[in-house]
């Protein structure tokens, strides 16, 4: 038989060599408790359950401006409300000498082609202003821009018709807002007095846009003066306080439409501002003087308005031979 006391023992392990060198004594298995803990991860049994003292009832602080509310929290309070703006009372007569002098349409006077096709003008814009609002617009709808690309295209002459022409609907009434600050006109062409207006209620935060607004004898015929000119009407118009201010000519009046007669847009900057804040803009373009590249530019630059109109003024031709006025001047 084969010898084999002289068989070499296996190796040992690292853990063992540690124990014969280091002196642990061996190994021991862990001890067991003879009660475990309960499981955490496992729902109580549904033994009848102890009487519970209610809780008190937690003192919750009011929850910071800005700081959004968690779930469970306290409702936050109700937004404020907003009180109805009613402009100034104090009336104010148009000079119809000078509505005849500037070429204006007289509002007691008869039908003519200058009233109709003023009407025609006035019906577009109604539409789209219902359109807006249906869409979703709100107070944005109610504002319409007069511009146009050039000076002397005749965008106030147009302006100050379109707002006579409004005035006589039964649903709606109109602001007529002189924005040209540089170079007003509108109370010239009505007769009206100067006063604070449009600017000075920008760039001053104690002065109220209602305030400043003139009533005139003409039923739902309202104007706000331009105010007085200054190095930054870009920068004012600009500010957060344009939005506020806008906000307050509309504010618990949703039949009022405000008309806006800015600058030419190639000459001054406001007319680019102040598309911002309008639902739509009307660009006045003169049959024998705006030339199509600044038609174009003005248009690029009023581009933040969603809705533009062209307004074609001085046409002398039509080519289906439409003569408005000259109807109601025939007799029974």
């Amino acid at each position: 038989m084969t010898d084999q006391s002289n068989t070499p023992e296996p190796p040992k392990t690292l853990l063992e060599r540690a124990e014969s060198m280091f002196g642990l004594g061996g190994y021991k298995p862990a001890r067991v408790p003879k009660e475990l803990k309960k499981p955490v991860n496992r729902r109580p049994s549904r033994a009848t359950p102890k009487a519970k003292a209610p809780d008190a009832p937690l003192a919750v602080p009011p929850v910071p401006e800005g700081v959004a509310q968690a779930a469970g929290d306290p409702a936050p309070p109700p937004e404020p409300v907003y009180e109805d703006v009613e402009f100034n009372d104090t009336v104010h007569p148009i000079n119809r000498e000078c509505l005849t002098r500037y070429g204006l349409i007289q509002p007691e006077g008869q039908v003519t082609a200058l009233l109709e096709e003023f009407r025609i003008v006035k019906r577009q814009v109604l539409q789209s202003v219902r359109k807006a609002r249906a869409a979703g617009s709100g107070a944005l709808a109610q504002r319409v821009l007069v511009c146009s690309p050039h000076p002397d295209e005749g965008k106030s002459y147009c302006a100050v018709n379109l707002a006579l022409a409004m005035a006589a609907e039964k649903d709606s009434e109109v602001l007529l807002v002189d924005a040209d600050f540089a170079k007003p006109s509108v109370l010239r062409m009505l007769g009206l007095p100067k006063g604070p207006g449009f600017m000075d209620v920008l760039a001053r935060d104690d002065l109220k846009v209602e305030d400043c607004v003139l009533a005139t004898d003409i039923a739902g015929l309202h104007v706000l003066p331009a105010g007085n000119h200054t190095t930054s009407d870009s920068e004012y118009l600009a500010s957060h306080r344009t939005a506020e201010v806008l906000d307050r000519l509309t504010r618990g009046s949703p039949k009022r439409i405000v008309i806006f007669d800015s600058p030419p847009a190639l000459a001054a900057s406001p007319a680019a501002e102040l598309a911002k804040h309008v639902g739509q803009a009307i660009v006045v373009a003169r049959a024998d003087r705006t030339g199509q590249s600044a038609l174009e530019d003005a248009l690029t630059l009023l581009s933040a308005c969603p809705d533009l109109k062209l307004l074609l003024n001085a046409a002398h031709f039509s080519p289906s031979g439409r003569r408005f006025g000259a109807y109601y001047g025939e007799e029974a």
